[in-house]
């Protein structure tokens, strides 16, 4: 599955960037003839020439994840994310260095555990992590989410007659809906660290009832072309208040498909 998910961004990736650099040249091409027929070809080189942006842009990202306010006895052994938006933007007619975005996308978030066990069905009104230290417990454990999610920025781009070679940078926040969440344990391991069913043996459990179904994230990105650094920070919790711990999602990676 994770082949099948790297082989389509990649495709998507492509087309895009393609896609982008012919929209780019001939409406470049356009201008400059334009010029031309209005007798101002001789001056061309001293009046900027402003391409407008493709509308379309695919980002990819991904990176690593943690929580904060963390308590002590939640036993995390890192995370990552991975997301895919599709967006829409429109320049600033009277700066066209600034833009606005707004999009759809896939957005999700793994967070590992060591000798721990969650109880994310659990009926009793509380989603507890348990420490699994000498006892029964999986060598590989993991909360994962995923979430339909809808981000909008507000961007600046520092030379938007070229934006494939700028400096960029952009702020906006993104909403989301919780679609599916489950840990999966890999490899169950007696309290002396022996194998029981053997490496390949996989335990999932789904359940949301316990989770917030709304996640609502500040983000941010800086970088140059296709390449940028990409931050976000959830403020609201990963669970439903009163049910557990009061965890916020922090996520830091890099983003691919340029602004």
């Amino acid at each position: 599955m994770k082949k099948i998910l790297f082989l389509v961004a990649t495709f998507a990736f492509v087309s895009f960037t393609n896609a982008q650099e012919s929209v780019d040249s001939a409406s470049a091409a356009k201008v400059v003839k334009k010029r031309k027929s209005n007798g101002n070809s001789s001056n061309s080189s001293s009046t900027p020439l402003f391409v407008s942006h493709p509308a379309d842009h695919l980002l990819i990202q991904f990176g690593s994840d943690s929580w904060t306010n963390k308590p002590n006895s939640i036993n995390t052994n890192g995370g990552k994310h991975f997301n895919i938006y599709l967006m829409t933007e429109k320049p600033f007619k009277t700066n066209p260095k600034f833009s606005v975005a707004y999009g759809l996308g896939i957005g999700s978030s793994n967070i590992y555990f060591n000798n721990t066990t969650i109880n994310i069905g659990s009926d009793s009104g509380k989603l507890t992590f348990n420490d699994a230290t000498g006892k029964e417990h999986f060598k590989k454990y993991k909360l994962t989410e995923i979430f339909l999610e809808a981000p909008v920025e507000i961007r600046y781009t520092f030379n938007p007659d070229n934006p494939n070679k700028s400096w960029k940078i952009a702020l906006g926040a993104k909403v989301g809906t919780l679609l599916k969440a489950f840990t999966k344990g890999k490899d169950l391991l007696k309290a002396d660290g022996t194998s029981i069913y053997g490496p390949t043996f996989i335990r999932k459990e789904y359940s949301k009832k316990l989770l917030n179904t709304t996640r609502l994230s500040f983000t941010g990105r800086v970088g140059y072309g296709n390449f940028t650094l990409n931050a976000s920070y959830s403020i609201t919790p990963v669970i439903k208040s009163g049910f557990g711990a009061e965890l916020n999602t922090m996520s830091i990676g890099v983003c691919i498909g340029g602004l």
